[in-house]
């Protein structure tokens, strides 16, 4: 009797990571080259998936530059197209404390002008956490899209 093979599922389909410069500019490419590449694997602009991926992208490169800045350095953007969602990481190269994760983020006081950042992530992510960095120093905020219909996306992108 010959057992034929169990198709195993895919893994990771696709990757796209570009290190930018830590600065306001950087950030915003950051955005522009997630949402491009994004049209390029096959979830249009202005959908749902592209819209949070560019929200979560814009807030994680922010960050990143503002909190995460170390002169001289660059941060990473990473974005994969993993089976059933669109993973999004943002790395920084400074030590010390971790941002809150999705535990522990808080509320910003009403009137405050800033501290939404990790609020929205939180909200339109499915998952989301903070890693240390690999290789160190730094940390690594990752978070998840789900992608309804995942599979037919992955097959246009040549999975």
């Amino acid at each position: 009797m010959t057992v034929r093979p169990t198709p195993q599922p895919l893994v990771t389909v696709r990757v796209f990571t570009l290190r930018l410069s830590a600065t306001p500019r950087g950030a915003r490419l950051a955005r522009h080259l997630a949402l491009h590449q994004l049209e390029t694997w096959g979830i249009p602009h202005g959908t749902d998936v592209s819209e949070a991926v560019a929200v979560i992208v814009a807030e994680l490169a922010a960050n990143a530059v503002t909190h995460g800045r170390v002169p001289g350095r660059d941060f990473e953007l990473r974005l994969a197209l993993i089976p059933g969602s669109v993973r999004v990481e943002v790395t920084d190269t400074r030590t010390g404390p971790h941002p809150p994760g999705p535990a522990a983020v808080r509320p910003p006081c009403p009137l405050g002008e800033s501290g939404r950042g990790l609020l929205l992530v939180d909200a339109l992510a499915a998952r989301w956490d903070v890693l240390d960095r690999d290789p160190p120093p730094g940390r690594t905020v990752r978070a998840e899209v789900d992608v309804p219909g995942w599979l037919g996306i992955a097959r246009r992108a040549g999975a």
